[in-house]
């Protein structure tokens, strides 16, 4: 698909959206009257949310449990539920509340949506690979209009934590470690899922999580505390919440994690005094799954009523399955321990919400049978996912112009356990996905090969036994007995494709890891073939950034394709055989070795920060004696099949605004997409500042030898910072302005800025 029909398609499904929003006088009247009308125990009931894996439609059920669950949903004593699905299986779980309970309130059904329904789009890291703000958001379009179709109103996405930390497993749900490009795919995800008007049918509520410094885990460890400093919350891990909120995100979840020794769920800092106060966010706050009741764990609340107390107390609207607002919630109110305002509050929120989907005029709105039918899976989203997926994939290595595939290739050997899988693609985290319903590397490169013998050896085995997202998955043991095969079809072959990373089921949620490089005997494969192949192309599967040195060394040409998809296999072909002209960059900076992690290109200076000029031999200076101290392929990078030539970068400063231009030009031989960057630096400021921070970036389309002049206009909020006080302003004086092509390659200047 081209890029043309790429973008039909984006407005396509847009135009899905197209209802009037209901003015905020006539929804807050609306909202008040059902208020006025609830007991405490139905507002209570609001703030309720219960898992739902039982079957509605199916024969009655023992489970003690589950009959009580059903009592309640009938008595109007339950606001949400979650992984409740299918159309048959809300409207009767809706049918239940509707009309059985005295108020007849409807319920939110949610679900996690990460990256596609039954159509897998590449996985949120990849999509940010992208830089492309449309990639993002018809990503989250197509997952909303197939989410919507399926009965359900609300996705716990986008997780728009900032992560350094490579280790961390949840790493590929965000969009990787800088605070700005998260907050571009943010805004462009939230605008995907809930379009211009939630009350349409095809929209979906979002969920900014996790509310906040999840991806400030230590050690890159799941569930552990997050010790970061108030200078790195303010600065680093909030700025894409807020822009959450200014996009309109319906949603909030909080965290697992401690920040500042608070439990995220109880602070109330963060939920009251930022969320809901200074940036006036008007939806509710969901709990992560049973966090309220995990406070006790953590050794904030002495028990489950205590830990209902300072939920609610911090802001903690619903409660995700803890059972905790149901049990105590009363009895907290009616000691004054609560005041009933609060509670008032959460379910105002909610119900807000509940208006604003459109349930009370229906709540069956999205119980279409015949739509679920028709808009699921359709060829359509998975021509889609496989132009996104294009867009995704990062050139990381491209010796003697090795990619793309010559003409004169007559047998390529495709060797690797992943190529040939066909689930691999689908990542984890997939919602309904069909196992095995992706397009593998094998089969993307057979459909492309014309008059190319292509042959296939597994050659390495990965994973075994089951794999799925709730089990540990079994890595198999290190076993050489596919060499002998994958070396024969190497050595009888024009070229090699590998491929090579994690098993999906080696990264996401519960999936941290201590050591990030390639498990099993991948490398030690690779190190065998390129002895006696050297026409050898890596492409590389993963969630996460991975240390691959050995990989960089050996491979003449090394792709990394991420997960992507449905269609993951095609769009590698793609670009493999010069159909698509890479055009990705990282989201993350790739290190060396674990070691270094967590790894960011936006540092701060330290102390000592190189080594002394006169007697580089001296070691008291901030490095390591066995590593680099900079990643292996930095933040931005990403090669093309042509080149780009940077010159003559200016700037002119006018009432407290930076304008900046500069030339780029395309060098090489065929049409590229290059992503230009803007990086600055405030040298001397009252809070130590990173070496560098990404403010801007453009998108560029150049023919060969064309040339254009690119523009940025930056001010007070590119320069500028949170004080300890959390205002933000900059302080005047000279800043660096650094253009490129990524983090570590740019031109720069410095300027003299005056902002009041």
């Amino acid at each position: 698909m081209n890029r043309v029909i790429f973008y039909l398609n984006l407005n396509f499904l847009v135009i899905y959206s197209g209802a009037q929003v209901l003015s905020t006088n006539l929804l807050d009247k609306k909202v008040d009257s059902v208020l006025h009308l609830m007991t405490i125990q139905e507002k209570i009931g609001q703030t309720n949310m219960y898992n739902g894996f039982m079957e509605f439609t199916g024969p009655t059920i023992e489970n003690e449990d589950n009959k009580s669950k059903i009592e309640n949903i009938k008595s109007g004593l339950v606001g949400g539920m979650l992984n409740t699905l299918s159309v048959k299986e809300i409207r009767a779980a809706q049918k239940l509340a509707v009309e059985n309970s005295r108020l007849g309130i409807p319920m939110l059904f949610g679900y996690d949506v990460i990256h596609g329904y039954k159509t897998m789009l590449p996985v949120p890291l990849a999509q940010a690979a992208s830089w492309d703000r449309q990639v993002a958001e018809v990503s989250a379009r197509i997952s909303a209009v197939e989410t919507a179709s399926s009965g359900l109103h609300w996705t716990f996405a986008p997780m728009i934590d900032v992560c350094r930390d490579g280790r961390f497993g949840r790493i590929m749900e965000g969009a990787g470690e800088d605070p700005y490009l998260t907050s571009v795919m943010t805004e462009a995800w939230i605008k995907g899922y809930q379009g211009s008007d939630l009350s349409d049918e095809y929209t979906i509520a979002a969920c900014a999580k996790h509310f906040a410094a999840y991806g400030f885990v230590e050690a890159g460890r799941e569930y552990n505390t997050a010790d970061i400093s108030r200078n790195t919350l303010y600065n680093v891990a909030l700025p894409p919440f807020k822009a959450a909120v200014d996009a309109g995100a319906a949603t909030f979840m909080n965290a697992f994690n401690l920040v500042d020794g608070v439990p995220a769920t109880g602070h109330s800092h963060l939920q009251r005094d930022i969320l809901k106060g200074v940036w006036g966010f008007e939806g509710f706050v969901v709990s992560d799954w049973w966090s309220i009741v995990e406070m006790v764990s953590h050794g904030f609340a002495i028990d489950r009523q205590d830990a209902g107390r300072l939920a609610m107390l911090a802001g903690s609207d619903m409660d995700m399955e803890g059972r905790v607002y149901e049990e105590h919630l009363a009895e907290l109110i009616k000691s004054g321990e609560i005041d009933e305002t609060l509670l008032n509050d959460a379910v105002r929120r909610i119900l807000r919400v509940k208006f604003q989907l459109g349930l009370f005029d229906d709540p069956y709105k999205y119980c279409d049978e015949s739509r679920e039918a028709e808009q699921i899976f359709k060829p359509e989203h998975r021509e889609i996912s496989r132009e996104v997926a294009r867009k995704t994939a990062v050139l990381l290595k491209n010796e003697n112009d090795l990619l793309p595939i010559k003409e004169q290739v007559k047998s390529i050997a495709v060797i690797g356990q992943m190529a040939s899988s066909k689930d691999v693609p689908l990542g984890n985290w997939r919602a309904q996905a069909i196992t095995d319903s992706g397009v593998s590397l094998l089969e993307g490169i057979k459909n492309a090969a014309k008059d190319i013998e292509v042959s296939y050896s597994e050659g390495y085995r990965l994973s075994k036994g089951e794999r799925n997202f709730v089990f540990e998955l079994t890595l198999a043991p290190d076993d050489t007995t596919g060499f002998q095969e994958a070396l024969t079809f190497a050595r009888e072959s024009d070229m090699v494709v590998m491929a090579m990373g994690e098993d999906c089921f080696q990264t996401g949620e519960g999936r941290s890891q201590t050591d990030t490089r390639l498990k099993g005997n991948q490398v030690e494969l690779l190190k065998r073939i390129a002895e006696i192949n050297d026409q050898l192309v890596v492409v590389l599967m993963t969630g996460r950034p991975v240390a691959i040195p050995e990989v960089a060394a050996i491979a003449p040409s090394i792709l990394q394709v991420w997960y992507g998809g449905t269609e993951a296999g095609n769009a590698t072909a793609d670009i493999l055989f010069g159909n698509y002209n890479p055009s990705g960059r990282l989201p993350v900076s790739f290190p060396y070795y674990t070691g270094q992690e967590p790894l960011h290109y936006d540092r701060t200076n330290t102390g000592r920060p190189g080594a002394n000029p006169w007697n580089p031999s001296v070691v008291f200076w901030s490095h390591y004696t066995d590593s680099p101290n900079q990643a292996l392929y930095p933040f931005g990078y990403g090669l093309s099949y042509t080149e780009f030539e940077y010159s003559n970068l200016s700037n002119r400063v006018k009432e407290g605004m930076v304008e900046v231009k500069i030339n780029v030009k395309n060098i090489g031989q065929i049409e590229g997409l290059e992503t230009v960057q803007v990086y600055v630096r405030d040298p001397v400021a009252t809070v130590a500042q990173p070496i560098k921070k990404l403010v801007d970036f453009k998108q560029v389309r150049l023919k060969p030898g064309e040339q254009v002049t690119v523009e940025f206009i930056l001010d007070e909020k590119d320069f500028g910072f949170y004080h300890p006080d959390f205002t933000f302003y900059a302080e005047n004086g000279a800043f660096e302005i650094m253009v490129g092509k990524h983090s570590e390659d740019f031109i720069s200047e410095q300027v003299m800025v005056t902002f009041n």
